[in-house]
């Protein structure tokens, strides 16, 4: 079966996505959520167990405590309190864990260890994952149940300051808040008077019974100079007074027959020897989890802290204030916080929490019975019952004492068991799922390798022997094979497996698949062997068609040496400095081919000037050399030109890792006393963006897109980014919702001018020229809808990218006459390379939420997605449809160049992600898996989607050898 080489390419990248979506879905698995209802209550508690036929007592245990503060240090290192240096850093706080009432524990956190996610286990008790951060980017509030929503739904009143975050994840919670920003790494000193400055004064109320301080100073200094900076010990000082403060001020409160009073010390994470957090190392999960009451038992002496498990701090709190357990909830309680109330209360509080997980394990588990933590609940359920009988009826033996503590020690065993099987279930991969995405992504990608002779021969079309694999016997043993091999996995699976509960009729498609394209790409095998030929009856290919030039060299070696680049963090994370260097070597390597062109010896003729680099699809013309001097000129001068414009792009927005925190001119331009040159570099800008773009236009869009950059300054001038001359204020004048709306009218008219001009062309006329012009116009409207979302210091990146688009398809690409397949691969590492000039990183906090906004009133999730998505990758979707529109508008250029152009770009995405999904399930337990590699695997995914998204596009645009009309 022959198909043309676009559609090819754009069938094998829309598998390569279902494949990959796949391999994610067993990456990320969904976080376990209760089939019960939204928010536990206090009337869905189960009752006491009771032997025999007496009603059950609902009895509930008696809160512990009156009042709670939570001192939350961020990124507070364990061995900052219980290591050597812990008497210097902190004494009072270590005086009250050697000596006084209290309970110390290292609390782990898991990774992510970034703030978000760790507040979420702190008040949920669920271990959030990489992506569920991503998930919840639309709705910053907190929607789960929590400790926050409980105590306020029982009438506790709150009081907050420290991190926004919290304010963000839990609006409205709080009778008072007073948040700072987290943003300003170099403050630690403002940050945190902040907070202290209010405690004076609330630690004197008693209109409260939570307080709730989280303090960043600490988690700044890390940042800026790591844990062993002499800014660490002040710092540390200072939050052991404002404990000692805290504490004094708790115990003073103190009233004899009262409940007392409960004081936490913790921290959200860890942090690094770098001072950086986000991973899995011990510095960065291990925290210091101190609880000092009047309550507890004085120490006499240094203990070694006991570790427990960050999420067990939610079910003991809620517990210790008479609050239902948080139904997605994996932490247990810690018994030592409740060893001084009586055995009956132990027990039912432990019996709370194992009905808890018991209710969530049942949810999660489809075979809950063979889970050795349900069955041992179940056991110390019907003797706690035993044991609740005989207290009832007055039973005061020494035998009783013993069988409670046995069953005391069975409830603890149980609930370790249930909680270990909910934290592995939750962070645990889907090996199948994401194999079988792996390997169909693979079989993908060595058919698209091995149709490359015949996807860019001059027919440009790719015989597929799917007949002879489907007709075949061994498919049909192949397909058999692979369904008992499915059976076997998903009936001896330990858990549950997205691929195995897919139905049959999907599985028995997918299983088909496989099986069809392992025995095509067997048959395609054979044909690339040297006595395939011979045995099909055809000609082998000549070697002098595969010859590769210097330039050709170059691309695959820069393409591959980034694919392997992928392989380590570092380069991950500064991917961006990759992309600059093959971006400048590539203009090095167009710069000699300009001088070989035309500044060859003079002995050598005419027509060998004009062969120097032939293209395979371009039919290269005769020009009169009275215009070769002037051009030459030009065409020299076009690649260190494109060299400055990009020295100056990396200046304008720093991006990834190392230096992300350096000041560039970005900042310097949004600065307030800055505006007004910020106004004119602007104005001028758009200025340029219309010459630039509107040269090929229609009149009308013409007129449409000058109306439409007028509104985009007037958007920017009315949200406060940029002024007009007669405003003197700097402020935002309005949200800009008018403007942005003014402007997609005519962004909606010129797409619609353009599309009505390109289907005339494919279906009335067959003309070249309208279709051209269709798509140009198309582009225009595309860069006026990116001019609007951008922001204002970064429309001089837009009109770089636009006016070395300009100056390479007038001057390179065409004179030098370089074929499809070249021009595809340097467009497309033009695209990265912007897309990096943006300031985009493979860090998903570069993304900007707010674009998707712009023109809105209130959150509208396609539009949104839609343009958050478009201002991420406008580098590669820019250059991508320039590639579109530069091929069809070249006269000379074969009609195949579209299906060559196609099947690179889908080759050059197809590499790295099959590369990268393998690398990422080689060091899935690599420390960096969260913090580095998973976003990156999030961002090579969505640029995949786009990909084929654009090669359908070319598939619409590509013509037939015969009908194209000159």
């Amino acid at each position: 079966m022959k198909v043309r080489s676009s559609i090819f390419a754009s069938f094998i990248l829309i598998l390569e996505v279902v494949g990959v979506a796949l391999f994610l879905r067993g990456f990320f698995p969904v976080p376990l959520k209760s089939s019960l209802s939204s928010k536990s209550k206090l009337s869905d508690l189960p009752a006491e167990p009771l032997a025999g036929s007496s009603p059950n007592s609902s009895r509930l245990p008696q809160p512990l405590f009156k009042r709670v503060v939570i001192m939350l240090v961020d990124a507070l290192r364990e061995d900052f309190v219980f290591g050597p240096n812990g008497r210097r850093y902190m004494p009072y706080t270590r005086h009250l864990v050697e000596r006084g009432s209290s309970h110390s524990f290292v609390a782990k956190a898991r990774p992510p260890t970034v703030t978000m996610p760790r507040i979420k286990a702190l008040t949920t008790g669920t271990i959030p994952g990489f992506i569920d951060v991503v998930m919840n980017l639309n709705s910053p509030a907190l929607l789960e149940d929590n400790l926050v929503w409980q105590a306020k739904a029982a009438g506790k009143r709150m009081v907050f300051y420290g991190d926004d975050t919290w304010m963000r994840l839990f609006p409205k919670h709080f009778m008072e808040h007073d948040g700072t920003t987290s943003f300003f790494v170099s403050d630690y000193t403002e940050v945190d008077n902040n907070v202290t400055r209010h405690l004076d004064s609330t630690l004197k109320r008693d209109d409260w019974d939570i307080l709730i301080l989280h303090y960043l100073g600490l988690d700044h200094i890390g940042h800026i100079s790591g844990p062993h900076s002499s800014l660490i010990q002040p710092k540390l000082l200072e939050m052991d007074d404002v404990l000692k403060k805290i504490h004094g001020a708790l115990v003073s409160k103190e009233a004899e027959g009262s409940l007392p009073n409960l004081l936490v010390l913790c921290g959200d994470h860890g942090m690094s020897e770098t001072g950086s957090h986000g991973g899995s190392s011990e510095p960065e999960v291990n925290t210091p989890l101190v609880l000092i009451s009047p309550g507890f038992k004085r120490k006499v002496g240094m203990e070694k802290p006991e570790v427990v498990e960050q999420v067990d701090l939610t079910p003991t709190l809620a517990l210790g204030l008479g609050l239902p357990i948080s139904q997605n909830s994996v932490g247990r309680v810690i018994p030592g916080v409740f060893e001084e109330t009586s055995l009956r209360d132990q027990l039912r509080f432990l019996h709370l929490n194992g009905h808890q997980l018991s209710c969530l394990l049942k949810d999660s588990t489809p075979d809950v019975e063979k889970e050795s933590g349900f069955e041992q609940f179940r056991v110390a359920e019907r003797a706690h019952g035993s044991w609740m009988k005989l207290f009832l009826e007055g039973n005061t033996s020494e035998v009783l004492n013993n069988m409670g503590r046995k069953v005391l020690k069975q409830y603890l065993e149980a609930l370790a068991s249930m909680s270990s099987a909910l934290s592995k279930q939750l962070g645990k991969y889907d090996m199948y799922s994401m194999v079988a995405g792996t390997v169909f992504v693979f079989q993908l990608l060595l058919v698209l390798l091995l149709a490359m002779p015949e996807a860019l021969s001059g027919e440009a079309t790719v015989d597929l022997p799917v007949l002879s694999a489907l007709l075949s016997l061994p498919f049909y043993l192949m397909c058999l094979l692979l369904a008992s091999v499915h059976v076997l996995v998903c009936t001896s699976a330990e858990s549950s497996c997205y691929f195995c509960s897919l139905s049959w009729g999907l599985v028995f498609a997918a299983v088909a698949f496989s099986s069809a394209m392992f025995f095509i790409l067997i048959s395609m095998a054979m044909r690339r062997l040297p006595l395939g030929p011979l045995i099909h009856g055809k000609s082998p290919l000549r070697s002098s068609e595969w010859s590769l030039s210097e330039l050709d060299v170059l691309l695959l070696a820069g393409t591959v040496g980034h694919t392997l680049s992928l392989a380590a963090s570092s380069f991950v994370e500064e991917e961006h400095q990759i992309w600059y260097f093959l971006l400048n070597t590539l203009c090095l390597a167009v710069f000699q081919d300009v001088c070989r062109k035309y500044f060859r010896e003079q002995s050598a003729s005419g027509d060998e000037e004009e062969t120097i680099l032939p293209a395979k699809d371009c039919h290269p013309s005769a020009r009169p050399r009275a215009e070769v001097f002037p051009e030459r000129w030009l065409a020299l001068a076009t690649p260190p030109f494109t060299l400055l414009c990009c020295r100056l792009l990396r200046s304008l927005n720093q991006t990834g890792v190392q230096w992300a925190h350096l000041p560039d001119v970005g900042h310097w331009l949004n600065s307030s006393e800055h505006r007004m040159l910020l106004s004119l570099l602007a104005a001028f800008c758009l200025l340029l963006i219309y010459f630039l773009v509107q040269r090929r236009c229609s009149w009308v869009s013409k007129v449409a897109l000058a109306l439409g950059l007028l509104g985009v300054y007037s958007y920017r001038a009315a949200v406060g980014n940029v002024g007009f001359p007669w405003q003197r204020s700097g402020r935002a004048t309005s949200k800009g919702t008018v403007e942005a709306r003014f402007v997609y009218v005519f962004i909606l008219g010129i797409l619609f001018t353009g599309t009505k001009d390109l289907l005339r062309s494919q279906i009335v006329t067959a003309d070249a020229k309208l279709k051209s012009r269709g798509l140009w116009e198309i582009y225009s409207g595309l860069v006026l809808l990116v001019s609007l979302l951008f922001r204002a210091h970064n429309l001089p990146v837009l009109c770089c990218c636009l006016l070395i688009q300009t100056l390479m398809a007038q001057f390179i690409w065409k004179r030098l006459h370089y074929d499809a397949a070249q021009t595809t691969i340097m467009h497309y590492w033009f695209g990265q390379a912007f897309f990096y000039f943006q300031g985009n990183s493979n860090n998903i906090a570069t993304v900007d939420i707010s674009v998707g906004f712009v023109g809105l009133e209130s959150y509208v999730e396609a539009p949104a997605v839609f343009l958050t998505a478009l201002s991420t990758y406008t580098g590669p979707l820019l250059w991508a449809c320039h590639l579109v529109c530069y091929l069809s508008s070249e006269r000379g250029r074969s009609p195949v160049a579209f299906g060559h152009g196609c099947y690179c770009l889908a080759l050059l995405r197809s590499v790295p992600a099959a590369a990268y999904i393998v690398l990422v399930t080689a060091l899935r337990y690599h420390l960096f898996i969260w913090s580095v590699f998973s976003p990156k695997l999030l961002y090579e995914s969505m640029h995949l989607l786009l990909t084929a998204g654009v090669c359908l596009f070319f598939i619409t645009m590509e013509q037939s050898p015969g009908s194209s009309k000159s």
